[in-house]
């Protein structure tokens, strides 16, 4: 059966949905964005049959495949033509063996157009990987906390420049705080294989903005080599004075639940100190956002001066703003890259 290169794969008709026949739980564990499950065996099922490969012999593992494979065969057709109407499809399995070449034969027997994935997802996690090493153009904005630096990198976008929003690939906004509001974060490869599809979309001519991170977003790590080259390219640094942070952050947070504010401040409690937990812990009890903010951010403060002064391998350009607006801090930032460019032609 004919196979096809990744590349032509990922580039495939648009009208011809990813199909992943892998079980629930490898599909759950990560997989190619935007593809969906179409599991030949279920959890139990994988499991039997792996069993029986090591336990028995390869014969006795088909064989167990195929008792589970046949009574499903008209579903598995059916759920098919649900996902894909127009009867095309690119599909795949872990590394383009025998689960795939059987749904494969089952469909196009059912009349659909089929593009089978050569080597599986295990040549889309190689191909992930290596993305984090290519060298890209890139330029990092950074600032303390409450600066509004994913505000002004999505204002950036709506200027036109091209960005990488981590944060919203991670749904963490990269503090304690951080996942106050948002959806539960993907899997540690399920955000690599994200990430490295919107690198690999970057035009190969044009810089990049990516916020400036810790190697740690909430519970996911930034890929070592890209971190690293993040790390190395110039840093913009918004200086916005810490009472127009508090202000930006106390209203944002006076819209959450407390409970999570509390739980929050407790799981940053030993940089805190008992005193100032107890005080932060009392100002949310009262409504008083400002104050809680307020103490939240002499932790925030020293740890982002401290990781700043470490930057010793980029060139670090600090930008006084007296606002968190977004569109005022995005031509302050646009202005100070200009600067900079115009200093080192002369």
């Amino acid at each position: 059966m004919p196979r096809i290169p990744l590349s032509e794969f990922l580039t495939g008709p648009a009208n011809a949905p990813i199909l992943d026949v892998r079980a629930p739980i490898e599909y759950a564990h990560g997989h190619i964005p935007g593809a969906l499950s179409l599991p030949l065996f279920s959890d139990e099922e994988r499991a039997r049959i792996g069993t029986a490969y090591k336990q028995v012999s390869q014969d006795r593992a088909i064989h167990i495949g195929l008792d589970f494979f046949g009574p499903k065969m008209s579903r598995l057709v059916k759920q098919a033509q649900k996902l894909a109407p127009n009867k095309e499809v690119r599909l795949h399995c872990w590394r383009g063996g025998m689960r795939s070449g059987a749904v494969h034969w089952l469909l196009e027997l059912a009349g659909f157009k089929v593009h089978l994935l050569d080597k599986g997802y295990k040549d889309y996690r190689r191909w992930a990987l290596a993305q984090f090493s290519e060298p890209r153009a890139m330029l990092i904005l950074g600032g303390l906390t409450g600066s509004g630096k994913t505000d002004v990198l999505h204002e950036l976008a709506r200027q036109g420049e091209t960005i990488v929003d981590l944060e919203g690939l991670a749904n963490h906004k990269g503090s304690s705080f951080g996942a106050i509001g948002l959806p539960p974060q993907p899997t540690p490869e399920q955000f690599e294989n994200n990430l490295a599809l919107v690198l690999s979309q970057l035009p190969p001519t044009v810089t990049a903005w990516l916020e400036d991170e810790s190697l740690t977003i909430g519970r996911l790590n930034i890929p070592k080599p890209l971190f690293e080259q993040m790390r190395a390219a110039p840093l913009l640094v918004l200086d916005i004075p810490r009472e127009v942070r508090t202000r930006k952050l106390a209203a944002e947070y006076g819209k959450e639940d407390p409970q999570q504010l509390a739980e929050a401040i407790q799981r940053i409690s030993k940089r805190l100190g008992g005193l100032a937990t107890k005080e932060a812990l009392t100002a949310i009890a009262t409504g008083d956002m400002e104050k809680m903010v307020d103490i939240a951010l002499s932790y925030y403060d020293k740890t982002y001066g401290f990781g700043l002064d470490n930057k010793t391998n980029s060139r670090v350009v600090r930008i006084p703003s007296d606002t968190c607006d977004p569109v005022v801090n995005a031509e302050l930032v646009l202005a100070a890259v200009a600067r900079e460019l115009t200093t080192r032609r002369v």
